[in-house]
């Protein structure tokens, strides 16, 4: 009989949301000589393109086999990649295209049961140096740099002899965010927390996987496609919107009080509370406080910095009213049976 070879692989998108570079490195931003990247599709088949297109800022794609014979895995290994993108500027009329600068792939060898009936897992780093450089002080010698920050995820892939299989985001650079994509190239999952002084100022050198420390990263459901057009729309196409901050422990609204506006979760975790009891948690790209605009203009939920949070405060005459109604009935987080 001939042995089953079983292909799986894990995808992470790695991209630079609106208002998520603060103090001077904003500057370039702000002036229109670089920008800021639109959020990545919902599916994706082809992520060398998406990479070589600017469309993100690098990708990793680990890919992985084993083959099976009568129920038992008699061999494994690697066969994905990391993928660096360009950066685009933009000065007095001409453009010119940046390239990152990759980093090796880290692989681990495949850990397992290799010989039996059981599961196989793969570990691969994929990253570089992102596209300008810029100088910045840091905290180890020589204390200014030159030379732009690593950015990077760490992600495991597990297959099983039966054909199942699961990824863990195993670590990943505090800034930019990063999305991850199934074996079918589906949004799964995005790191819900991202800090770009931590990483402007620290993630080089031996600081890196490469330096050997990795980062660990903090995980959050995918929003609703809905949530992430509209969250697009508000940050892009319409009125400047307020950006805001809170610490953990920060309310961003309270149950039963009044409120007029919407808010776009830019960065960080928030739970839900009903009469006391927390619902739901929700990351960035959610769009929240709906439900006030349409139901009397009094808040249904309690909204509770589970880290530190930065939010975009809208206004409801800038939000089409039958997209309100429409993500309404998406969310009724409320409404979900406690306990």
């Amino acid at each position: 009989m001939t042995p089953e070879r079983i292909e799986r692989c894990v995808t992470s998108v790695t991209w630079i949301p609106s208002e998520a570079i603060e103090g001077l490195p904003k500057a370039p931003f702000s002036l229109g000589a670089t920008h800021y990247d639109d959020p990545p599709p919902d599916t994706i088949d082809d992520v060398a393109s998406l990479a070589a297109t600017d469309r993100c800022r690098f990708a990793n794609e680990l890919r992985a086999w084993i083959d099976v014979d009568d129920g038992r895995i008699i061999g494994a290994g690697h066969t994905g990649r990391g993928h660096l993108g360009s950066t685009t500027v933009a000065f007095l009329g001409m453009e010119a295209e940046f390239e990152a600068v990759a980093l090796p792939d880290l692989r681990n060898e495949p850990v397992g049961m290799v010989g039996s009936s059981g599961a196989v897992r793969f570990q691969q780093t994929a990253g570089g140096k992102t596209g300008i450089p810029s100088p910045r002080f840091v905290r180890r010698a020589p204390f200014v740099q030159l030379r732009a920050p690593t950015a990077w995820t760490t992600l495991s892939l597990t297959i099983h002899a039966d054909g199942s299989s699961e990824f863990e985001v195993a670590g990943a650079s505090p800034f930019p965010r990063h999305w991850i994509y199934d074996h079918d190239g589906r949004l799964a999952a995005k790191t819900g927390v991202i800090d770009f002084t931590t990483w402007y100022r620290e993630s080089h050198g031996t600081a890196t996987p490469w330096g050997d420390e990795d980062s660990p990263a903090l995980v959050a459901e995918v929003v609703t496609a809905l949530e992430r057009e509209l969250s697009r729309t508000i940050m892009r196409d319409g009125a400047r919107p307020t950006i805001d901050e809170l610490d953990v422990g920060g309310l961003l609204t309270v149950q039963g009080e009044p409120g007029r506006e919407m808010f776009v979760l830019l960065d960080g975790l928030c739970d839900v509370e009903v009469d006391g009891e927390v619902v739901a948690d929700v990351g960035p790209g959610a769009v929240l406080g709906e439900r006030a605009l349409l139901e009397g203009g009094v808040r249904t939920s309690t909204l509770r910095a589970t880290t530190p949070v930065k939010v975009a405060r809208v206004s409801e005459v800038d939000i089409d009213p039958d997209r309100l109604t429409e993500l309404r009935e998406h969310h009724r987080r409320e409404d979900a049976p406690r306990g």
